[in-house]
């Protein structure tokens, strides 16, 4: 997702209403790894500026979609969730703790899949299921370091961690 800024300048180009809940939501969004759902994000929100309306962040976060700023992924659950992350990835959710991580698997046009005749593929979507391993209680008073990602091969990137619930 650009800078809230950024949003700020295409929101108005394209004629839509930019309002302050807008531009804190805008805020709220960007960089933020957690994938949100609405209701979480209302959450935070209303916080921040009381009286926000849970319409106005669904319809601000369809808007967002709608201009490619951020991605809508279905959580377990079925949960509609929002990802601010708009390169090519996947996911990785833990089973205990329902933390999300953003995945990136090279070389995924070498995936072969056995599909029905005539199946023209869209889009793929690949979500890793499992549990991040608990690690030994730590003498530090520093955040422990998470593990990464595991990849087929190693690249530039470096998966992004999130935990629910944050908005960084």
């Amino acid at each position: 997702m650009h800078s809230p800024a950024e949003v700020a300048a295409r929101y108005k180009e394209q004629g839509r209403r930019l309002t302050p809940q807008r531009q804190l939501l805008f805020s709220l969004m960007h960089n933020n790894a957690s994938h949100p759902t609405a209701e979480g994000l209302h959450e935070v929100a209303s916080k921040r500026m009381p009286g926000i309306s849970l319409r106005t962040v669904y319809q601000t976060l369809d808007e967002l979609s709608d201009m490619g700023e951020i991605q809508l992924m279905h959580g377990d659950g079925g949960a509609l969730r929002f990802d601010s992350n708009v390169d090519e990835h996947h996911h990785a959710v833990c089973a205990e703790t329902g933390e999300l991580f953003d995945v990136y698997v090279d070389n995924i046009e070498s995936l072969r899949a056995q599909l029905p005749a005539g199946f023209e593929v869209q889009n793929v979507s690949i979500v890793f299921h499992g549990r991040l391993a608990k690690k030994k209680s730590q003498t530090t008073t520093k955040s422990p370091a998470r593990p990464q990602t595991v990849r087929a091969k190693s690249t530039k990137r470096s998966p992004r961690r999130t935990s629910r619930g944050s908005t960084k």
